[in-house]
């Protein structure tokens, strides 16, 4: 008897708390975190956000710490495909932002930079991640 009502209660508990957990809204934004420079890891992340973006989810990307090398035009040869989702990602709505601060730690000035991809602050940054029901991702 002890048993049933233990399974009982957990069966209680994993319906009344899963759904409620594991659904997002059909427009909640989605806020990818990236900091490798990694090709795969930067393809992954810019993959899955772009798969997410046709769904009807906002896009932000945050690139920081050495994901900062992918939004440096000196490194074309290096991550043209990188370069060209990005493009389209921001053609397609997309918000791309690079730390300021990483740049400045790695030597990447802001002339260097991708045209579609903006320089973060607080305001920028801050506003995309805290924004109502987003849902964040790292790679």
């Amino acid at each position: 008897m002890k048993l049933l009502r233990n399974l009982w209660l957990a069966l209680v508990l994993v319906i009344g708390l899963v759904p409620a957990a594991a659904m997002a809204g059909a427009n909640d934004p989605l806020f990818v975190n990236l900091t490798s420079d990694d090709a795969h890891r930067v393809n992954m992340a810019l993959g899955f956000g772009k798969n997410q973006l046709e769904r009807g989810h906002p896009l932000t990307v945050f690139l920081n710490d050495r994901a900062v090398f992918v939004a440096s035009q000196a490194n074309a040869g290096k991550f043209a495909e990188q370069h060209k989702a990005i493009g389209d990602l921001a053609a397609k709505g997309a918000t791309i932002i690079a730390c300021p601060f990483c740049m400045k730690h790695y030597g990447i000035k802001e002339a260097d930079l991708l045209p579609t991809i903006k320089l973060g602050h607080p305001d920028l940054t801050g506003g995309a991640l805290f924004k109502d029901n987003t849902k964040t991702m790292t790679w």
